[in-house]
């Protein structure tokens, strides 16, 4: 959206205007129906919406309103994302997701979007990776709030879970025929070797990036979200040693086939599936085509053999802020000139609106 100024990350790494949707939306928006998608995924920023504690902004809520009102009159359905690694300052100087707090704050701003906006939005998303923000946030200390303790990492993840439970239960009471679910960032993650201890030290990652916290709010989702970047070859005593054959600019490597992997694996709790994030960094263009045609194949194998996946959005539609990258990734099926907000689409992006189009993939 840009131009955020009341989250932990305006003062963490500042993104100053980034791509301006939150002025240049209805223009964007054009730009996504003409490149005949028909789904759309994006967050509320929360901090917009609670700029102080217990206040919420009247003029930021009609704004939203606008936003999903733009969407459903191209035809678009949107899926709204309730957290997406950003919070409130006013909770951040309290502990931020470390104080437990933060879950009755949460599943009030939660309740108040779907009573707002449930005449708009079916598909909702509560938090966005828990784990991704807890590791990187408060074990890492790479993303705001900067924090390195490992004590905090389990209390954030707790909270989190938590917060998810209450918040199904309340926006379930506020609105009736929604759907609320959410989203995990996916690793296929294979032992290095057929050496025993190689695969247990794989099974343990497995379980604690793929399982661990869904396992806690499998009871509370209407369906799972599952982001998929990577693929992880693990070798005793859990060093990560992967082909890297082809790769992303970030240097992330190319594996299609673990998507497949990955929605076998999240199908087996019997939900419906979004994959809710799937792309690479790729300025020059030259491997999104194949890689979106790949990884869809393989997503098609999944959906041939019973998986029940419901969508798929790939990251992203137009360029974004990479958070403490900044501007350099360019994930975009359409670029931004972020000098003067010009919009381009890629070659890509015909590639994958053709595919939207026909529902289909020419091999």
């Amino acid at each position: 959206e840009g131009g955020i100024e009341k989250a932990d990350w305006s003062q963490f790494a500042p993104a100053q205007d980034a791509a301006d949707q939150y002025h240049l939306f209805e223009k964007d928006f054009q730009l996504l129906s003409s490149l005949s998608q028909s789904a759309y995924r994006l967050s509320i920023e929360w901090s917009r919406i609670m700029p102080k504690e217990g206040v919420f902004d009247e003029k930021e809520i009609a704004h939203y309103r606008k936003v999903l009102e733009s969407l459903r009159k191209k035809n678009i359905t949107p899926m709204v994302t309730l957290h997406h690694f950003t919070t409130p300052l006013w909770l951040d100087n309290k502990g931020g997701w470390a104080d437990k707090k933060a879950v009755d704050y949460f599943v009030r701003f939660s309740e108040r979007m779907v009573k707002e906006y449930g005449d708009l939005v079916g598909l909702w998303v509560t938090i966005n990776e828990p784990l991704n923000y807890a590791l990187l946030g408060y074990l890492i200390g790479r993303w705001a709030p900067g924090k390195k303790n490992p004590f905090l990492f389990f209390q954030v993840l707790g909270n989190m879970a938590r917060a998810h439970r209450e918040a199904y239960k309340a926006m379930h009471k506020a609105k009736k025929n929604i759907q609320v679910g959410i989203v995990q960032n996916i690793v296929y993650i294979e032992a290095f070797s057929f050496l025993p201890w190689d695969k247990v030290v794989a099974g343990i990652a497995h379980f604690f990036q793929n399982r661990w916290f869904l396992n806690k709010v499998k009871d509370s989702l209407d369906f799972i979200g599952i982001n998929y970047y990577f693929h992880s070859r693990i070798l005793f005593p859990g060093i990560q040693i992967n082909k890297n054959e082809v790769v992303s600019d970030l240097g992330w490597e190319v594996y299609p086939e673990g998507i497949y992997h990955a929605v076998g694996e999240i199908a087996k709790y019997g939900l419906p599936i979004y994959i809710t994030e799937n792309g690479l960094a790729d300025a020059k263009d030259t491997r999104r085509e194949e890689f979106i045609k790949d990884h869809l194949k393989w997503l098609h194998k999944a959906i041939e053999e019973g998986a029940d996946v419901k969508g798929y959005f790939h990251w992203s539609f137009i360029d974004n802020i990479e958070w403490e990258r900044g501007r350099d990734p360019r994930f975009g099926l359409v670029g931004v000139d972020y000098t003067t907000q010009k919009r381009t689409p890629r070659p890509s992006a015909f590639v994958y609106a053709d595919i939207c189009k026909t529902n289909k993939i020419e091999i």
